[in-house]
């Protein structure tokens, strides 16, 4: 076997031993290390948390970054609302940029309306003027509210030492403090505040494009996530007729703009969430186009004014949830929920999706064993024996 040609005529004792082999040590590719995401499981994508763990779960572990996520509103926008809160709550605390469009109501009194975070062993307190040393004699009950490891660090410093947990929990009876609120850097874009001659849907994509060039998430090393968080469009506050006609004369408005947005987090470390009132869109055949030009689709069905509000079977449950769209990403086949009889319901401090078809098909066996019990009776006349189940 041949020499290599830089070591022929050397003596051996010159040869560095580090070129005696050609086997070289592999290591292993480091995945991008965002506080609050995490890679997933089926396809290595990165998740975000939707600020609903029970969400997190239907939608594949949570949501992928460069995905939209379409949420068709109740009737009355108040759970739809709420999701929307959930999420940009969970980008405060784990120091993401917000970018919040709407056209009713201020950005600035949604983002006053966020649920307060419940942190396991993290107490969140007002500021104090003086600082407290780690030496100072400690109340025993601040003891019992503070974990140890945090009683050197500032009150809203400690109040997000565990940002690097995927998925928190919120409280939804209490606003979060304006301390943590404004820590967080958040964009804001308010339809009244941005008067255009052309489409509201084109200033709003420009602004968001802005955002998203000026601030570095379209660079591979940017190092933290921007959450969009874009309410109730299709609306006619947005200067939109799809839900005024039957045959709106921009019924591609906002199917363009969505094709434009997701263009835009595919080439960024974005992530977004769209509601749109899909009940007052008449068109179902839009509605479905509106549907496909998003990754992941759900539509809240409330029991507000509705039948269901009375009837005893969904009593514990304040709505239905259908997941109408799952994405597939870096797979042939997509992840679908395990159950498809999915209802949420609205608890003294947490909004929580669970499946109730357990519950159902419990109530229709035992109606199905009773009525055939009642069958049986009248075939064989009466029983010597009570009838025991």
């Amino acid at each position: 076997m041949a020499a290599p040609v830089d070591s022929v005529g050397k003596p051996t004792a010159e040869r560095s031993p580090f070129n005696s082999t050609s086997f070289q040590k592999k290591t292993r590719s480091k995945l991008i290390s965002i506080p609050g995401t995490r890679p997933s499981v089926q396809n290595g994508q990165l998740l975000v948390s939707t600020g609903v763990t029970s969400l997190d779960y239907l939608l594949g572990g949570g949501l992928a970054v460069g995905t939209v996520l379409l949420i068709e509103e109740d009737r009355y926008d108040s759970y739809s609302r709420m999701i929307l809160k959930y999420f940009l709550a969970e980008g405060v605390v784990c120091r993401h940029e917000l970018f919040v469009a709407a056209a009713q109501d201020n950005p600035d009194d949604i983002l006053q309306e966020l649920p307060a975070p419940i942190l396991d062993d993290v107490a969140i307190h007002k500021p104090v003027d003086q600082p407290r040393l780690s030496c100072e004699p400690q109340d025993s009950l601040d003891a019992m509210k503070i974990a140890w490891r945090y009683q050197n660090l500032p009150k809203v410093q400690s109040a997000l030492a565990s940002t690097s947990r995927f998925g928190h929990y919120y409280d939804v009876s209490k606003t979060m403090e304006p301390e943590i609120r404004q820590a967080a850097k958040c964009h804001r874009f308010y339809l009244p505040e941005h008067p255009t001659q052309t489409s509201s849907y084109s200033a709003l994509l420009k602004s968001l494009q802005e955002v998203i060039h000026r601030e570095g998430f379209d660079v591979p090393r940017s190092r933290n996530i921007l959450r969009v968080g874009l309410h109730s469009l299709g609306s006619a506050l947005w200067g939109d007729d799809l839900s005024c006609h039957d045959n709106p004369r921009h019924s591609h408005a906002l199917t363009t703009f969505l094709y434009g947005l997701r263009a835009l987090l595919r080439s960024s470390l974005s992530v977004a969430v769209v509601t749109v009132p899909s009940h007052l869109i008449q068109d179902r055949a839009l509605m479905g186009s509106i549907t496909r030009l998003c990754d992941n689709a759900i539509a809240l069905e409330s029991f507000k004014g509705s039948e269901r509000e009375t009837n005893p079977l969904y009593k514990d449950y304040h709505g239905l949830l259908h997941v109408h769209q799952v994405p597939h990403l870096n797979c042939l086949a997509n992840q679908l929920p395990d159950h498809k009889d999915l209802a949420f319901k609205l608890k003294r401090k947490q909004f929580t999706i669970e499946g109730f078809w357990f519950e159902c098909s419990h109530v229709g066996a035992t109606k199905n064993k009773h009525s055939s019990a009642m069958s049986a009776k009248e075939d064989n006349g009466p029983s010597p024996s009570p009838l025991i189940d």
